[in-house]
This record gives C-alpha cells, structure tokens and sequence, in this order.
C-alpha cells in the first residue's frame, strides 16, 4: 500500500512516497531556513507564504521519483496538527484537494506520531509496545507508545520545549538559528565542566522544565558581557548540551525502569543531538535495553514521517471528509 504524505507544520514544505509504513519510496523537502535565518527563527507569515508557493512542485516531485502517479496512490496523509496553524492549513487544504480530486481516502496525522513513526522507517523490525522520549522545539515528552495510534503520556515539559532552549541558549552567544544544530556543533570543542548549571526541579516524577536552565544560560553570557570577561562559547555549548542531555536521560532511565521497559525509542528533532545520543547509547547500553534511534535524516520534520504513520492510522480506519480543518494544539492521545 502506497500513501503520498504531506507535511507542512513550520519552514519545510515536504511530501513522500511510503509503501507500507516501512519504506521510503520519495522524499522531498524545501526548506526555508536560510530565509528564516536572518530573522532569528521561524516567522509564520512569511512560511505559510512559502508553503504555498512551493506545495505544487514538492508534491510533484515525490511523486515523480516514486514513479508513479497521483491515481497510483492508495490514500493521501497529511499532517493536520499541532503546528503554526497558517502553515498547517496549507498543506492540509492541499490534500483535501487532492483527495477531492482523485476520490482517494484522506488520513488525518498529528506530527509528533510522525516523529516516532521515523523509526519504523530506520528500523523495520520495531513494532510497540515501547517506551518512547519525544523532543523537539515545541514539545518533550515520555510516552508508552501502546500501539501504533495509543499513546499514554507519563511526562512532559512544564515550560519551554528542550529544543527552545537550545535554540535560545544559542542566540544568547551568538549563535545562528537553528541555533540546536550549531550549538552541538560547536560543543565538542569545548570544556563540559567549565560553566556549571542547575538542575531544575519539577513535581511530576517524569516531567521537564527547561525555562530555569535556558534562563540561567542567557544570565552567564548577560553578566560576562556587562564586567567585560570572555565567554567561550564552546565550553558553554558543551556544559548546556551535556546537562540537557543528562536530564532528558535521567526521565527517561526512571520511567523505564518503574514501567520495565526493555525497548527504548528517541524521536523528533533533538534526537539528533550527539550529546543525547550518546548519553543513551551508553545508558541503554549498561541497563541491556534495546535502543531505536531515528536516522539523522529522520529526525528533523519529514513527510515520510507522515507517510510511515499516515499508514497505521488508515489501517486502523482513521480518515477524514472535506471538514477536516487544521490545529494549531492537540494531544499526541487524542483523534481528530
């Protein structure tokens, strides 16, 4: 079964080709970022406008390299939440238009389920139950991933997303947006131990709070400033980056444990992060769990993603009329 997915929840207009949520047969991608860059992240006008100069080839293309045509495709995925909602819109106007136009069924995808369904796309061979931590710029959470359309959620973040700190911490030392990528770029240069930080506290056992830390990054590089001393960027990438991985790990180590999960899985943006993998390669590595990780490419937004979980949502007879409408908020648990 072949799904042609959409996704267009922030800079990146992107659509796929994905034969039985498993292989990848297109994937294209327009980013914006160079443009956003100047701007020192994402502004939403400006990538809704984007996404609809670009939707008409992107769609185009994936179909081309997939070889096949729009009548070829068994059903139309598209991501109809959460995300900037002009952007959301976009896309998912655009596939009710293709699926008005074709007579083919319309699936209705949240984007965080696309972020874990990356990994059955490296990993063909993962099936739930499994214990997964979702981090990305707008959301962190530990979830049971139950089945493929159940989710329960055991945490989350309290304040900012994991990747909004990263991405603020890197302005604060004048770093570029997207400011996570450069900062762990620039981190194994330097001294983790140089700038010590806090540990924030939260009351639930298994949930985040980034605000205090990525506060306290802005407040090291203000104050360095203001007496006229020399901040090493490096070093403090790689004290931020290793106390966010630190914490997200310990989350996840105790949800692991208190649930006996023996299959771990990273998924969303901040997977990526070399700090973070790292931390649970060798946690997982001295517990003997099993470990999934998204491939590099897989972990920023993708429409493959869409089409991996696209299929598993169909399968389970979740589709849409021409009155789905995009959101700009939904739970991971919840059904459009």
């Amino acid at each position: 079964m072949k799904l042609l997915a959409i996704e267009s929840t922030c800079d990146e207009t992107a659509a796929a080709v994905v034969e039985d949520g498993r292989k990848i047969q297109s994937s294209v991608i327009n980013s914006q970022v160079q443009e956003h860059r100047v701007y020192g992240g994402v502004v939403p006008e400006i990538a809704s406008r984007r996404h609809t100069e670009h939707i008409v080839e992107v769609v185009r293309l994936a179909l081309e390299q997939a070889e096949m045509t729009l009548s070829e495709a068994d059903a139309i995925a598209v991501t109809a939440a959460p995300g900037l909602i002009g952007a959301v819109l976009v896309g998912v106007n655009f596939a009710k238009g293709l699926a008005m136009a074709s007579g083919k069924p319309l699936v209705p995808v949240h984007h965080i389920r696309g972020h874990v369904a990356a990994n059955y796309l490296t990993h063909p061979d993962l099936t739930p139950p499994f214990l997964c931590l979702i981090v990305s710029g707008g959301h962190s959470h530990i979830a049971q991933v139950e089945d493929y359309t159940t989710y329960r959620i055991l945490g989350r973040t309290q304040d900012d997303a994991a990747g909004e700190a990263f991405d603020k911490a890197a302005r604060s030392v004048g770093l570029p947006y997207p400011g996570g990528v450069e900062l762990d770029r620039i981190s194994h240069q330097g001294d983790p131990g140089r700038y010590p930080l806090p540990t924030p506290h939260t009351a639930g056992k298994y949930d985040f709070s980034f605000s205090g830390l990525k506060t306290a990054v802005i407040n090291l590089s203000h104050n360095a400033g203001q007496k006229g001393e020399k901040l090493v960027p490096e070093d403090l990438a790689a004290s931020f980056c290793r106390k966010v991985s630190m914490i997200l790990w310990e989350k996840l180590e105790a949800a692991a444990r208190d649930t006996g999960a023996k299959k771990i899985v990273l998924a969303g943006g901040v997977s990526a992060n070399s700090w973070l993998r790292a931390q649970a390669e060798r946690g997982c590595r001295e517990k003997g769990w099993e470990l999934f990780l998204p491939e590099l490419s897989l972990c920023g937004d993708n429409a493959a993603m869409i089409g991996a979980q696209g299929y598993y949502e169909f399968l389970a007879g979740h589709t849409a009329g021409m009155d789905l409408n995009g959101r700009p908020y939904m739970e991971i648990g919840e059904e459009f």
